[in-house]
């Protein structure tokens, strides 16, 4: 595989806020032994490790664009708080690029969204709106429509379910990435469905290059589960940037699946990872089984939306 390209800090950056844009995107591409034991030798599955951003996140490749191409346009003033729902990770991010940039930030969520991310989020000091957690976050996003449509003055409504800023973040960055680190060997993209923005401008651009590059998508079996992050799309809210009929095929995973999985990804590859990471391999480890029963090849890829640290309170860990 190419190695990543390189920032020059030979020079001193003209401010912190540049500092902190350039550690966006670039995240390393991880390999696996344990896990993937099984597979035949011209099957290989490879994931985006997203925590090495600076918010710890791959949702800081959108909220920095969703910033940046409001600031371009005027929506996004010094005077207007930045708003938006969010499970949690993009509103890191956002808390993250308002605190360098000089933005206060607003986020409502649900009140069940785990202690470490209210923790994260109340320390860059965004000003928090909790819903109610039995509504998950559709509630948090009908709540913050309410607000933004009240007070569209006061508020830069981010808007991410919506926004194109989402998906086009990962068109010109995520995608070329995988593009690069696999040296054009990709043969399946495969991402979770949140706001799908990753998923979306992804496999866009994997397709530019290759369209017999294969794009499946992952959301949880059922609308009652426990993947943070990720929606059920049957029965949510859909995002308006999400196109139901653009993946080449879509799995559901089981939130039993993914607990499993996220323990073996500590214990036999040493990968402390995310909820959405542990489903994403589920996915991933799908495709590639598949394609052992054909006696096909593959590269298979898919992204680490995170590490564990802001799920460590969970039980499941201790099983």
């Amino acid at each position: 595989m190419s190695a990543l390209r390189k920032f020059d800090y030979s020079y001193a950056p003209a401010s912190a806020i540049t500092m902190l844009e350039a550690q966006i995107g670039n995240t390393p591409m991880l390999g696996f032994r344990r896990v993937t034991a099984h597979l035949p030798e011209n099957i290989k599955i490879y994931a985006k490790a997203e925590w090495a951003n600076p918010g710890g996140s791959v949702k800081d490749r959108a909220a920095s664009n969703i910033i940046a191409q409001a600031e371009k346009d005027g929506r996004l003033t010094p005077s207007k708080i930045i708003l938006d729902s969010t499970s949690g990770n993009t509103g890191i991010a956002y808390a993250m690029i308002g605190a360098a940039k000089g933005y206060r930030v607003k986020l409502f969520l649900p009140e069940n969204a785990s202690p470490e991310r209210i923790k994260i989020l109340q320390a860059y000091g965004a000003d928090l709106v909790f819903t109610d957690a039995m509504e998950g976050s559709d509630g948090a996003i009908l709540a913050v429509r309410e607000l933004a449509a009240k007070e569209p003055e006061r508020y830069f409504y981010a808007d991410q379910y919506n926004n194109p800023a989402n998906w086009q973040a990962h068109y010109n960055t995520t995608g070329v990435e995988i593009w690069e680190q696999t040296n054009g060997r990709i043969t399946h993209f495969v991402a979770g469905l949140g706001t799908s923005g990753t998923f979306m401008g992804t496999s866009r651009r994997l397709k530019d290059y290759n369209p017999h590059i294969q794009a499946i998508s992952a959301q949880p079996d059922t609308p009652f589960h426990g993947i943070e992050g990720w929606k059920h799309m049957q029965t949510a809210i859909k995002p308006g940037i999400y196109d139901g009929d653009f993946a080449d095929r879509d799995y559901g995973i089981s939130t039993e699946e993914t607990y499993g999985m996220a323990r073996r990804l500590a214990r036999e590859e040493g990968f402390l990872v995310g909820i959405s990471a542990a489903a994403a391999l589920v996915g991933a480890l799908r495709v590639a089984d598949e394609l052992a029963d054909l006696h096909q090849p593959g590269v298979i890829v898919t992204l680490f939306p995170d590490n564990a640290y802001k799920y460590l309170s969970e039980t499941f860990w201790t099983k």
